[in-house]
Formats: C-alpha cells, structure tokens, sequence
C-alpha cells in the first residue's frame, strides 16, 4: 500500500514538473566576450559601419515574466571602432562625442513589452553628452546553451545629441539617423523575480 502511495506522489511530481513554464531561468549577468554593440551611418551617402569595445550591462530579466524586466546598459564611447584609426581620434573630439567631458552613454529600459513569440518592444531612455531622449527599440530573446540572447536595433537621431556639431551637423554631409544594432549575451542568475502582490 505504502508503496503504491509513494508511486503516486511521484507521477504527480513528475506531472508537475513538466507542467512547470519552460522559461524557468532569470538572466542578469552580461557576457561581453559573447556580446556586440555597433552601428551604421551614411556619410556622402555611403554607408559607414562600426561597433564600441567596450561596455557593460546589468539586467533582471524572466521570461516567464518580460514586462518586469529591468536593464542599465553603460557604453565607452571612447572604445569606438570605425575601422579608421583618423576617424576614431575624430568622433572622440569636442564636435562629436566630446569623451572628455562625456565619456560614456547611458541606456535605461523601463518597459517591455511582448509583441507575440520571441519578439518584445523595448522602451528606455538613452543618455549621450549629457542629452537624455526616450527610445524605442525592436528586440528578439532566446535561449541558446544556456544563456539568453538578445538582438535589436532601434534608430538614433544623432543631431538630437549634439553628436556631430558645426560643420558635421549638415545632414547632408553625414546623415542625422544611425541605425543601432546589438546581440547581448547574458548569463543566468540564481535569484528568481520577486512574486507579484
């Protein structure tokens, strides 16, 4: 009798086991050497491409739960790589992101929002030289070895910074808009999200 009853419980268990969301992981931890910022601008009309070395990220984020997810993503705009070494020492200067007195951007989520699959909308405020706008970007998450995957984009209006100013502001010669592209790998955190009251 008895161990019938410890067969039953243990079905159960198992039953409840898989009935468990399959998104079970919290991710928190950035993993740099897995993870890339860069971006694409027009200058005469050609399209110049980039990325920044270095930057660093917090996050909660459950997939069980995105709309409660939580990100501080801090750039150095100084570790920028335009595949040019003139054109670095160029955008690091006064007229354009002016590392001296600015030396890194700031983006901040404070909303998601799931759109269906694997695909959510992101809005934030992103901070460069000391200009905070709103932002909203497109983004995708998956889980790949173990980790979670982020990939997005969003467009950046680069005059709305101050990036590129007196004969660089003529969007005629470089162009306003910046498209912004990222894959941010993260690692799992022990902690779970806190329960909702």
């Amino acid at each position: 009798m008895m161990k019938r009853v410890y067969l039953c419980l243990a079905g159960a268990l198992a039953l409840w086991t898989c009935l468990l969301p399959a998104h079970a992981a919290v991710f928190g931890s950035l993993v740099p050497g897995q993870s890339k910022i860069g971006f694409v601008s027009k200058q005469m009309g050609v399209a110049v491409s980039g990325q920044f070395r270095r930057f660093s990220g917090q996050f909660v984020f459950d997939p069980a739960r995105p709309e409660a997810g939580k990100a501080r993503i801090e750039v150095e705009l100084a570790s920028i790589d335009t595949g040019s070494g003139e054109a670095n020492e160029e955008v690091v200067g006064k007229d354009w992101f002016h590392v001296k007195n600015f030396p890194g951007a700031v983006f901040e989520m404070r909303r998601v929002k799931p759109l269906g699959g694997n695909r959510f909308e992101v809005q934030g405020s992103l901070t460069i030289k000391g200009r905070s706008r709103d932002v909203t970007a497109s983004v995708t998450f998956r889980e790949s070895g173990g980790n979670g995957i982020f990939e997005g984009g969003f467009i950046l209006k680069r005059l709305d910074f101050g990036i590129g100013e007196g004969p660089w502001g003529d969007p005629g010669t470089v162009a306003d808009e910046v498209q912004v592209n990222w894959t941010l790998t993260l690692r799992p955190v022990q902690a779970p999200l806190p329960a909702k009251k």
